[in-house]
């Protein structure tokens, strides 16, 4: 499903994989990766392709909708 999704974001913003490639200095090849499931994508490449078109990663609870996490309304600590 998320190969989808950033296949998805990637053609709304009609960018190539190339271009994304060079926005995000993620490889094209592993951009390619992420879209076919051939490759697991982490956390940080997936919020940094959706910074780039466009988008923001949001966790929204299910029991209570008014539950919102997203990277800039957390404080992250490393670990």
């Amino acid at each position: 499903m998320i190969g989808k999704i950033l296949k998805t974001m990637r053609r709304e913003n009609n960018f190539t994989q190339e271009k994304l490639a060079e926005l995000t200095y993620i490889g094209r090849s592993t951009l390619s990766d992420y879209e076919r499931l051939k490759t697991d994508i982490n956390f940080e490449n997936i919020e940094k392709i959706a910074e780039v078109c466009g988008y923001e990663v949001v966790f929204i609870n299910k029991k209570d909708k008014n539950k919102v996490l997203t990277t800039k309304n957390i404080e992250r600590k490393e670990i």
